[in-house]
């Protein structure tokens, strides 16, 4: 099963308010796919392992604009009290790229026990 970071997002995950994720790769992910919602995948030091936050499975997957994102796909990301202005700027702060980038659009649904 591949690992999927979700770095920005842990708390999210873990209180399961987000059921969608934005990515600049993961071109070949499937509908259907489960994979494993860690808290880093990358950058792990020598002894260190990831913590799995939870198991999901992808159920929708289209590339579109970064920039496109509207107020409910923000909060379906996790954070209701931002603008689609405020997150398209938090993701290119940490993702490096421009707003109008073309991103992978992933939503999914948690298929495993609700993890405290």
């Amino acid at each position: 099963m591949r690992r999927m970071s979700f770095a920005h997002t842990k708390q999210q995950i873990r209180n399961r308010t987000k059921d969608v994720t934005r990515r600049l790769g993961w071109l070949n992910v499937r509908v259907g796919e489960r994979i494993a919602a860690c808290d880093k995948t990358m950058g792990l030091k020598k002894g260190e392992r990831s913590e799995i936050l939870s198991e999901i499975r992808v159920t929708y997957v289209n590339r579109e604009q970064l920039n496109i994102i509207t107020k409910r796909e923000v909060e379906r990301e996790g954070f209701p009290d931002m603008t689609p202005d405020e997150f398209v700027t938090m993701f290119c702060g940490h993702m490096k790229c421009k707003s109008n980038a073309i991103i992978t659009r992933i939503a999914f649904e948690y298929i495993d026990a609700r993890v405290q």
